[in-house]
């Protein structure tokens, strides 16, 4: 039997100056990444960094992708990841990520 899951990933929280692991996707599962929102509350622009997989050039999805200053930036789309794949992310440390999306139990 197979099912979706919608749920939070991560977040809200602040990101730190590191890439760091913000979900790994379970054993037995495949998820949809359906929606990133990041927040800035500060005077000034941020930028943030995103990958699939151990952060580098060729794994991310959000390469030093700058968020004005006082906004919000909300991405739609679908990035599937497989049992074990992880997000990472890092940027400017006020910024707030939030990740949603849905997993699939796989039988």
């Amino acid at each position: 039997m197979s099912g979706f899951v919608s749920k939070r990933f991560t977040g809200p929280a602040v990101l730190t100056g590191a890439a760091a692991t913000k979900y790994t996707c379970p054993a037995n599962r495949t998820a949809r990444v359906r929606h990133i929102h990041v927040s800035n509350p500060t005077a000034g622009a941020l930028t943030f960094t995103m990958s699939i997989g151990a952060d580098a050039a060729g794994t991310r999805i959000f390469d030093v992708f700058s968020v004005a200053a006082n906004s919000v930036y909300d991405h739609f789309g679908i990035y599937v990841l497989q049992a074990g794949e992880l997000l990472q992310a890092f940027g400017g440390v006020a910024l707030v990520l939030t990740i949603d999306g849905d997993e699939e139990v796989l039988s």
